[in-house]
C-alpha cells in the first residue's frame, strides 16, 4: 500500500487534493458518529427494524431526489470552488447545529440541518471523485481509486474515534454534543482552507458554461441542470460500460444496505443485552472495525487482481465474495460467524467500489464526469434507502434471518452472472458516443 501511495504522491496536486479529502472526511467521521449515537444507540430509544429503516430513509431519501442536480453543476462550476465553498458552508451549518444542541437539544431544526449538512457532504465527495483524473495520469487512476476512498474512510474512522473519545472525557449532556460538533466544524474549515492551494480552474471542468450572478441566473442554472442531467444519463447508457458499472454498483449497494441494517440490529439486540445501549454501540463499533479490515484487504488485493483481470471481472469476483458472506451469516448467529462475514462483506464492497470508480472515470468523458459521479451518489443513497425499506419488511428486530441471508446469497450470484453477460456483450469496452453537451 505504501509503495502505491508513494507512486501517486509524487504528484504535488494529487497531494493537495488528497489533503482536502483526508481533513474533510475526518470531520465527516466526527459528525456522523454523533448522528449514529443519536439515532441508533441513545439509551432512550429501542432499536427496531422499522425505526432503523425510518432513520435511514430520513437521512438518505431527500438527497436521492436532490442529488442528481449536483453532477451537472460540477460540470458547469469550478470544482475547486465547490470544495472551498462547500466545506465553508458546512462550517456554518455545523456551528448552528452545535448551538441548537447545546441550548434546545434534539429538535426538528436539528434533524433538518443534519440532513442539509449530509447532503453537502455527498456533493463534496462527488466533486473529489470527478476531480481526481485532473491531478493524475490515466494509468495511475486504479491505484488512486484503491487508496483515496479507503484512506479517506480511515480518516473518517479516526474522526469518529476522536468524537467518541471527547464524549468519554466531557460531562454528559447537550453541551458535550455541541463541543464535538464545534471540533468537526474546525476540521471542515481546515478542508476549505486547504482547497485554496489548488488553482481555481485546475480541477476542471475543461469546458465550462458561462455563469452570471443573481437569482435569475440561479434559476437558469437549475433549468440547465435538469436538461444536462437527462443528457448525462443518456450518455452513460449509450456509452455502455460506465452505465452498466453504475447499475451493478447500485444493486450491490442495495444488498449491502440490508446487511448494514442487520449489523446494527444484531449489535444492539442480539449479541448484547438490548437494554444496554452503550454495550450495543461498543459491539457495533467492534463489528464495523472488523468489516473495515475487509476494506483494507481490498487495498491489497485489488491492485493484484488488476494485474490478472479487468476491473469488470474483479466486480464479478467481488459479487461472488458477497454471496459467500451471506452463506456464512446463515450458518449460526454467533459472533465468530458474523465477524467473518463482516470481513468478507467489507472486502466485497470496497473491492467492487474501487473497480466501478475506475470504470466510470476512465470510460466517461470529462464533460460528463461530474454528472456521472452525481448519479453515482444518487444511486448510492437511493439504493441504501430502498434497502432500509426491505430490511424493515424482512428482518426481525434481532436483525438475524437465515432465510433472508440465503436469499441474498442467491441474488448476489444472479447479479454476478448478469453483469458478466452484459460486459461480454459490450466486449468490455465503451461504445463510441459523440459529445452533444446541451447549452
Amino acid at each position: 500500500m505504501w509503495t502505491d501511495l508513494r507512486t501517486v504522491a509524487v504528484h504535488r496536486d494529487f497531494r493537495r487534493l488528497f489533503a482536502v479529502r483526508l481533513v474533510s472526511q475526518c470531520g465527516d467521521g466526527m459528525f456522523q458518529a454523533g448522528l449514529a449515537t443519536l439515532f441508533f444507540f441513545s439509551p432512550e430509544n429501542m432499536a427496531t427494524a422499522g425505526a432503523v429503516a425510518a432513520a435511514f430513509a430520513v437521512l438518505l431519501l431527500p438527497f436521492t431526489i436532490v442529488g442528481p442536480f449536483a453532477g451537472p453543476l460540477l460540470d458547469r462550476w469550478r470544482r475547486r470552488q465547490v470544495l472551498l465553498l462547500g466545506n465553508a458552508v458546512r462550517v456554518l451549518l455545523t456551528l448552528v447545529l452545535a448551538v441548537l444542541m447545546a441550548t434546545d437539544g434534539v429538535s426538528v431544526a436539528v434533524y433538518v440541518l443534519a440532513l442539509v449538512t449530509l447532503g453537502v457532504n455527498r456533493f463534496l465527495l462527488a466533486a473529489l471523485s470527478a476531480a481526481l483524473p485532473k491531478v493524475l495520469p490515466k494509468e495511475q487512476l486504479l491505484i488512486a481509486n484503491t487508496l483515496t476512498p479507503t484512506l479517506g474512510a480511515v480518516s473518517a474512522v479516526v474522526g469518529a474515534g476522536i468524537g467518541f473519545a471527547l464524549g468519554l472525557v466531557l460531562p454528559a449532556g447537550a453541551m458535550r454534543d455541541g463541543v464535538v460538533l464545534v471540533v468537526a466544524a474546525a476540521l471542515f474549515g481546515g478542508a476549505s482552507a486547504l482547497a485554496l492551494r489548488l488553482g481555481r480552474d485546475q480541477l476542471g471542468p475543461d469546458e465550462r458554461a458561462a455563469t452570471g450572478r443573481g437569482i435569475r441566473q440561479a434559476w437558469a442554472d437549475v433549468r440547465a441542470t435538469a436538461r444536462e442531467l437527462v443528457a448525462g444519463a443518456r450518455y452513460l447508457v449509450a456509452r455502455g460500460t460506465p452505465g452498466a458499472a453504475l447499475g451493478i454498483m447500485a444493486l450491490h449497494r442495495f444488498l449491502y444496505g440490508v446487511n448494514f441494517i442487520a449489523l446494527i440490529l444484531i449489535s444492539r439486540n442480539l449479541l448484547v443485552d438490548p437494554t444496554d445501549a452503550a454495550a450495543g454501540l461498543a459491539m457495533f463499533g467492534l463489528l464495523s472495525g472488523i468489516s473495515f479490515a475487509g476494506n483494507g484487504l481490498a487495498i491489497v488485493l485489488t491492485p493484484l487482481a488488476h494485474e490478472r483481470m479487468s476491473p469488470s471481472t474483479w466486480v464479478v469476483v467481488c459479487l461472488g465474495l458477497g454471496a459467500g458472506s451471506q452463506v456464512l451469516l446463515a450458518t449460526q448467529p454467533v459472533f465468530a460467524m458474523i465477524a467473518a462475514a463482516a470481513v468478507l462483506m467489507g472486502l466485497a464492497v470496497q473491492g467492487a467500489k474501487i473497480a466501478v470508480d475506475t470504470i466510470v472515470q476512465t470510460d466517461t468523458d470529462d464533460a460528463y464526469r461530474g454528472r456521472a459521479f452525481s448519479l453515482y451518489d444518487t444511486l448510492y443513497n437511493g439504493a441504501f434507502a430502498g434497502a432500509a425499506a426491505l430490511a424493515a419488511a424482512v428482518l426481525p428486530d434481532t436483525g438475524y434471518s437465515r432465510g433472508t441471508f440465503l436469499a441474498l446469497a442467491v441474488v448476489y450470484l444472479v447479479l454476478a452472472v448478469g453483469y458478466r453477460l452484459v460486459v461480454r456483450s459490450l466486449g468490455d469496452r465503451p461504445r463510441t458516443v459523440p459529445l452533444t453537451m446541451p447549452r
